[in-house]
């Protein structure tokens, strides 16, 4: 039986509760985390407190957003306490930029974490940036790079990273996006938010940490490690996909891999071609296997 939100409003996030254990808890991973009732953008808002010297691994959540963002400028909103929808700041410091396209993968592979754990739902990656359940979109990922100031007597800028996750939590049919998304309520999963915003917190702060440890163990390239499990749960790797490339271009093939710099390889009659994030318009199943 299925949560029906419709009636009711969901409970708050339970903000204290998470500052303990992921702020103010011994090894506590986040410098800060704040949650709002309702904001424009979890990411916008970070990305302007980043400028303004917002501390490495600030996180903020929001019960509603009223103009959350995907990638290509997508409009994705819900209403109020029926999703996570929480952002992280980065400040890589010593990371090579070459691992920067590899940040949305990993997260994808944080938030698999979490809702195995928290939600009870077995969750699959699609490239670059979605996590499914049954093979329509639970959530969604945007990393957005800018630079800030570095501070001190230099005008110096580094760069900074902002990290932004919706998931669907306790949506109804009626009350999906798209017609091709879900919810953990209609896939049978759990609806409890606050565990699930502490799990994902935790996998992303495990996650993010070994991105950053790839600076100093595989010479600023993807650890084996990483690059082996995202490809495991990848369900993008193998199939036949149509790619939608800027300039009207449209070309067909088998996603064939995931190379170092995070580029999905796509194998087609003429050989094979990778295609970045950053190039893609979309990567759809052939024959309707997901959805835009």
């Amino acid at each position: 039986m299925h949560a029906d939100t419709g009636s009711e409003t969901p409970p708050a996030l339970d903000g204290d509760a998470l500052r303990r254990v992921l702020v103010e808890g011994p090894d506590a991973p986040y410098s800060s985390l704040e949650v709002v009732e309702d904001i424009g953008s979890t990411n916008a808002e970070l990305l302007a407190r980043a400028a303004a010297g917002a501390a490495d691994r600030s996180v903020l959540l929001a019960e509603h957003q009223a103009s959350g963002r995907g990638r290509l400028g997508r409009v994705w909103t819900a209403p109020p306490r029926t999703q996570v929808a929480v952002s992280v700041l980065l400040r890589p410091g010593a990371v090579s930029p070459t691992l920067f396209g590899w940040l949305p993968l990993v997260t994808g592979l944080a938030i698999r974490d979490g809702l195995r754990e928290a939600g009870g739902v077995d969750a699959t990656l699609k490239w670059p940036n979605d996590v499914l359940v049954d093979g329509r979109k639970i959530a969604g990922i945007l990393a957005e790079v800018t630079t800030v100031p570095a501070g001190g007597d230099y005008s110096v800028r580094l760069p900074a990273i902002v990290v932004g996750v919706g998931i669907n939590v306790s949506l109804t049919q009626a009350q999906l996006p798209v017609p091709h998304a879900t919810s953990l309520a209609l896939a049978g999963g759990s609806v409890d938010r606050d565990r699930l915003a502490r799990s994902v917190l935790e996998a992303l702060a495990l996650r993010h940490g070994q991105w950053r440890e790839c600076e100093r163990g595989s010479g600023s390239t993807i650890s084996d490690t990483l690059m082996t499990t995202y490809s495991e749960a990848c369900s993008t790797i193998g199939a036949d996909v149509r790619v939608e490339l800027p300039g009207d271009i449209v070309r067909t093939g088998r996603a064939d891999r995931v190379d170092r710099d995070g580029r999905l390889v796509v194998v087609d009659t003429d050989g094979e071609f990778p295609v970045a994030a950053g190039d893609v318009t979309h990567v759809r199943g052939v024959g309707g296997r997901w959805g835009g």
